[in-house]
C-alpha cells in the first residue's frame, strides 16, 4: 500500500468519523437534555424513535414538559403510541398539565380519546378554566330568533350563552351548533308561552330562567352557565296580519256564493221566459184549433183581441204614471 492509498483511506474515515458525530450529536443533544432535565431516557430509545419515523425532539420535550410538571405517569412509550396514533402529542401534555393545575380530573387515556376524536383539547380544558360566550343565533347581527307571543305579536330577540366545556362530555357530545339550537328553540317556546309580548319585554329574565330550567346541555360537550338576552324588538303584528287575512278570505267566500246565487237566480228566469215563450207560442195554435171545433167564434175572438189590447193599455198607463212619480 502507497502513501497516497494511506492518505486516502484516512481522510474516508475520517469523513465517515464526521458523518457519525453529526447523526449522533443530534442524538447526544437529546439525551443530554433529558438527562440533565431529571428525566434520563436511553440514547438507544431515542435513535429507536428516529428508525420508527417519530421526531424524537417532540417526544423527548414533551416527556420534559409532563415529567416537570409532576405529571411522572406518563411515559415514553405512551407518547410514542400516541404519535404513531395520529394523536397531538405536545397539545394533550399541555392539556394535562393545564388540568392539573386548575384541579379538572384528567388522565392520559381520557385526553388521549378525546384527542384522537378530533377535539381541541388543550382549548377544552381552557374553556373549562375560562368560560366562553356563545351568540345565539350568531354573531351575524341581521339574525335573530323569532318567535311570536299568544297576543300575536312577534318578537325578534338575541341571546348570549356562556358555557365551560364538560370534559367528560367531549367524546360524542354534542357541539355548538346544537347548543345555539337548543337555545333558540328554547325561548322560542317560552316566548310562545307568554300571554303577551308586554310581558317578555318586561321580564326577559324569565323567559331565560325557564329556559335553563330545561336542561339544555345535557349530552352536549359543554354546560351552561347562563343566558342573557342581548337584544329584543318588537316584530309584526303577526296576529293581526292573520285576522285580515282570515276576513279577506271570508269576503271571497262570501262573493263567491253571492254571485253563484245571482246566477242560479238569472238561470231560472231565463227559464221561466223561455216557458212562457213557449206557452205564448201555443195560443194562436189553441185559437186555430178551436176555430176548427167550432167552439170559438168570430165574435168571441174579436171581444177576446180588444181584452187584451185594453190590458196592454191599461198596463202602458200604468208604468207611465209610476214614471212620473219617481221623476217628482
Amino acid at each position: 500500500m502507497n502513501e497516497t492509498s494511506v492518505y486516502l483511506f484516512i481522510i474516508c474515515l475520517a469523513i465517515i468519523f464526521l458523518m457519525l458525530l453529526v447523526v449522533v450529536g443530534k442524538f447526544v443533544k437529546l439525551w443530554f437534555q433529558a438527562f440533565v432535565s431529571g428525566t434520563p431516557i436511553s440514547i438507544f430509545n431515542i435513535i429507536g424513535m428516529s428508525l420508527r419515523k417519530i421526531p424524537p425532539r417532540v417526544i423527548v420535550n414533551a416527556r420534559i414538559n409532563s415529567y416537570k410538571a409532576g405529571l411522572k405517569d406518563i411515559s415514553v412509550s405512551d407518547l410514542e403510541t400516541h404519535f404513531l396514533a395520529g394523536g397531538h402529542v405536545l397539545d394533550v401534555v399541555r392539556a394535562m398539565i393545564a388540568a392539573d393545575k386548575a384541579n379538572i380530573p384528567l388522565d392520559w387515556r381520557q385526553a388521549t380519546a378525546i384527542d384522537l376524536a378530533g377535539r381541541d383539547i388543550l382549548d377544552a380544558v381552557r374553556t373549562s378554566v375560562n368560560p366562553k360566550v356563545i351568540d345565539c343565533p350568531s354573531a351575524d347581527r341581521n339574525q335573530y330568533i323569532v318567535a311570536v307571543a299568544r297576543n300575536g305579536v312577534q318578537l325578534l330577540c338575541r341571546a348570549r350563552v356562556t358555557v365551560c366545556t364538560n370534559i367528560r362530555q367531549l367524546v360524542g357530545g354534542a357541539t355548538e351548533e346544537t347548543v345555539i339550537a337548543r337555545v333558540g328553540e328554547g325561548i322560542v317556546n317560552a316566548i310562545g308561552g307568554a300571554d303577551t309580548h308586554a310581558d317578555v319585554l318586561a321580564s326577559p329574565q324569565v323567559i331565560t330562567q325557564r329556559v335553563l330550567e330545561k336542561g339544555l346541555d345535557t349530552q352536549t360537550a359543554f354546560t351552561i352557565l347562563s343566558i342573557d338576552i342581548a337584544e329584543i324588538a318588537v316584530g309584526k303584528n303577526v296576529g293581526a296580519i292573520l285576522q285580515a287575512d282570515q276576513a279577506n278570505s271570508d269576503k271571497q267566500v262570501a262573493q263567491a256564493e253571492a254571485e253563484k246565487r245571482r246566477a242560479m237566480a238569472v238561470a231560472v228566469e231565463q227559464e221561466n221566459k223561455a216557458a212562457l215563450i213557449a206557452a205564448q207560442a201555443e195560443i194562436p195554435a189553441a185559437i186555430a184549433a178551436a176555430f176548427k171545433g167550432g167552439k170559438l167564434g168570430i165574435m168571441d175572438y174579436y171581444r177576446l183581441e180588444n181584452i187584451q189590447s185594453d190590458t196592454n193599455m191599461r198596463k202602458s198607463l200604468a208604468d207611465t204614471d209610476s214614471s212620473a212619480d219617481h221623476g217628482e
